[in-house]
């Protein structure tokens, strides 16, 4: 299947205008984030060509790389652990050629031929409920930093923790 670059800008501009597939979209990239799948060769140099497409039970995106720049199918593998279906495909996008010579016009027009350019595309059908728990985590994460920070008094020493139990300088003797 070739996709339309068109098609891939049509998307673009729907996310751009709907506030809640924006939302949706930057939670699913959270996710990617806080499971380090970055690290990985080339998965940063993705590119949103379809989606979120948003069900009852997951968040499905589809993302495409260059053919030479393949992502490293080790990201994948950590993306299975947390449940989601990972979908490696070799496919072509339609982009139309710059023009350069008069050649370079489809006949009877003046738009510039389609070309098709061979890619990678990742399909990654996400699980709500991951999205939700590293929400949640993150959620919690700010508020046990603010709970850390409440400790500290104002010469920076920890404030004693009224559940914490003294250590005795010697050994009971019995």
């Amino acid at each position: 299947m070739a996709h339309d670059i068109l098609e891939v800008i049509k998307n673009l501009q729907t996310i751009s205008e709907n506030n809640s597939a924006f939302s949706v979209l930057k939670d699913f990239e959270r996710v990617l984030d806080e499971l380090d799948i970055y690290v990985f060769k080339n998965w940063l140099e993705g590119e949103l060509i379809m989606g979120p497409e948003i069900s009852r039970y997951s968040v499905k995106c589809t993302f495409m790389w260059d053919q030479k720049e393949m992502p490293d199918p080790e990201g994948a593998k950590r993306l299975y652990d947390y449940g989601c279906q990972v979908v490696y495909k070799r496919e072509e996008i339609l982009i139309p050629r710059k023009i350069k010579s008069p050649s370079d016009y489809r006949p009877g027009t003046k738009k510039g031929k389609i070309d098709a350019h061979p890619v990678w595309t990742v399909t990654i059908d996400m699980p709500k409920k991951l999205i939700q728990d590293v929400s949640i985590g993150k959620d919690n994460q700010e508020n046990n930093r603010m709970a850390e920070m409440m400790r500290y008094d104002n010469s920076g020493a920890v404030a004693p923790d009224e559940t914490a139990q003294e250590i005795p300088d010697e050994p009971a003797q019995s």
